[in-house]
């Protein structure tokens, strides 16, 4: 019982997810086929969602439409994680002048977790969605997240993520020397980590409401970022500036 109601939740999710990445009503086939779902759970999944009043449905172009009520039940979690509501525009206009991918990452637990994308007309090799974890000891973001603790923070992290098996056993100097390096040059370049061909430079935001730490990047090809790092890092210093100063 507690497993088929875990697979529901993690489903429902999956389908709001859905219509985050299009932005447009949907047939049931572009949902099940995107998703993998049956059929038959897969539609009264949907028809639940409907009858909940997260769904709208529209019988005559047999389309659905998240409702006004998915907006209201998240509308303050911006505000409450990063403030005053600049940021998301922040992160939009990054992605704009740069013309790459930006990725906003927190920390979850022993990961970095990216928990917003702004998509751009160059679209990543590697599909990565809102949700993705990294490992926190050797990723790109997670490193930038890890270069604002205390050293004693960073050792009781890693000492937990060894006991895990995340990282492949570090030793204290090796991620002190790569959390030194993001420190000293205030952002972090990461290449090839979430798949071949692909790199992040990302840096730290300020810090938020109840001290969360948070990081963006922009992500793209490694030639390009390579050729384009000093703009890159000026336009990711220029937005931590402007939010700094909201």
């Amino acid at each position: 019982m507690a497993e088929s109601a875990v697979k529901s939740a993690k489903r429902a999710l999956e389908i709001l997810e859905v219509f985050a990445r299009h932005r447009r009503p949907l047939a049931l086939k572009e949902i099940l086929d995107e998703l993998g779902y049956p059929t038959s759970s897969g539609s009264a999944l949907l028809k639940s969602l409907v009858q909940l009043g997260y769904l709208d449905y529209d019988r005559e172009r047999r389309t659905y439409f998240p409702t006004m009520r998915i907006s209201v039940l998240g509308s303050w979690v911006p505000q409450a994680l990063f403030g005053d509501g600049q940021l998301l525009p922040a992160l939009e206009a990054l992605a704009a002048r740069t013309g790459e991918t930006v990725i906003l990452a927190v920390q979850s637990d022993l990961h970095a977790q990216y928990v917003h994308l702004v998509h751009s007309a160059e679209p990543l090799q590697a599909r990565v969605q809102p949700g993705t974890l990294r490992p926190l000891a050797r990723s790109g973001l997670g490193l930038v997240l890890l270069s604002g603790k205390t050293d004693a923070e960073i050792e009781r992290l890693r000492r937990r993520i060894n006991a895990a098996g995340e990282s492949g056993g570090q030793t204290r100097e090796e991620l002190m020397s790569r959390v030194g390096e993001v420190r000293a040059r205030g952002y972090a370049f990461s290449k090839n980590a979430i798949s071949p061909g692909v790199g992040i430079i990302g840096a730290a935001l300020p810090k938020g409401p109840f001290g969360r730490m948070s990081a963006v990047g922009v992500a793209g090809a490694v030639p390009r970022l390579e050729d384009r790092e000093d703009a890159i890092v000026a336009e990711l210093r220029t937005t931590v500036q402007r939010l700094e100063q909201a």
